[in-house]
């Protein structure tokens, strides 16, 4: 082989050498920024978050109350319209758990078991011909002496908490 074609042969060589360091390197940094798991779950985070929100919202006792409340339900059929409603609120945002920390998803679940038991309390407790519109009343009761200690409050106040966190 003569020197030129020896040139040209490792020169071509380097340059495939070259390119093929190109290509592993740049592809090597694109597989770690995809890997990232912060680059690729935040925005599912923040938007679990933002679903448990509005989940902790629609299943607070007041707002149960609210949009349970119509004319001609006994105080049995308010009770058992608030409970499926708290159920299919819950069971819809399920999947949520799995963007949140074990904590922030405990004290959702907890608060729809609170709500639902404060619900079957304050229902045994009436007589069997009350009205939806008196089981309300005493529930809204209960709520209004809770105050701000209200555990959907409480709730509302870590998913904030969560989410700023993520934010940052």
């Amino acid at each position: 082989m003569d020197t030129q074609t020896l040139t040209l042969i490792l020169s071509t060589f380097a340059v495939l050498l070259s390119m093929l360091t190109f290509y592993l390197l740049y592809s090597k940094q694109s597989t770690k920024k995809n890997a990232d798991p912060a680059f690729t779950t935040r925005p599912l985070q923040l938007q679990a978050y933002e679903r448990l929100v509005i989940l902790t919202e629609r299943v607070a006792l007041p707002n149960i109350v609210s949009r349970a409340n119509q004319p001609g339900l006994t105080a049995r059929e308010m009770q058992l319209l608030m409970l499926e409603s708290i159920k299919q609120e819950f069971e819809y945002n399920s999947s949520q758990q799995i963007y949140v920390s074990p904590v922030v998803w405990q004290a959702v679940n907890n608060l729809k078991e609170q709500n639902m038991l404060i619900i079957n309390q304050i229902a045994q407790t009436m007589p069997a011909d009350a009205r939806g519109f008196d089981l309300g009343k005493r529930i809204m009761e209960v709520i209004i002496a809770q105050d701000k200690k209200a555990l959907h409050n409480i709730v509302l106040e870590a998913l904030n908490y969560e989410a700023r966190k993520l934010m940052k």
